[in-house]
């Protein structure tokens, strides 16, 4: 049997030196964190999808968007293809956790102190190394 192909988009927020994780509040992978994001729809870029995703789950609007990497993982049942975009809210804006059991902002020290889902952990484990770059004056 073929496994489903799923695409995906992901925000990583970041704000004062530290980035948004958020803990899934439903289906199989309840409890596990994560960064926000969710399946592009038809006809939608992973940008447009990203944006959409966070306003819905958040009820915020990002601000600045740049695109750092695709996460390719094999889950049991499908496989994933999630764009991750370094991304900051809109001045003034503070996340609504509409969707999310929990979120914390962590510090670069603090990367590994949660349960992170398996496809977001191999991000996480390589943002300690991309840490400057994702908080440089540069992109925001």
């Amino acid at each position: 049997m073929e496994r489903k192909n799923v695409r995906a988009a992901a925000a990583i927020i970041q704000h004062d030196g530290k980035i948004l994780a958020c803990q899934r509040g439903y289906g199989p992978m309840k409890d596990g964190w994560e960064f926000p994001g969710g399946k592009i729809e038809p006809g939608e870029t992973p940008e447009q999808a990203c944006r959409r995703e966070i306003r819905e789950e958040l009820a915020v609007d990002l601000s600045t968007m740049w695109y750092l990497d695709t996460v390719e993982y094999d889950y049991p049942d499908f496989h994933l293809s999630m764009d991750c975009f370094v991304a900051t809210l809109k001045p003034g804006q503070e996340p609504e956790f509409l969707e999310h059991e929990s979120a914390r902002w962590v510090g670069q020290d603090e990367l590994l102190d949660v349960g992170w889902l398996p496809a977001d952990k191999g991000l996480v484990e390589s943002l300690g190394g991309l840490w400057d770059q994702i908080f440089s004056a540069e992109h925001l």
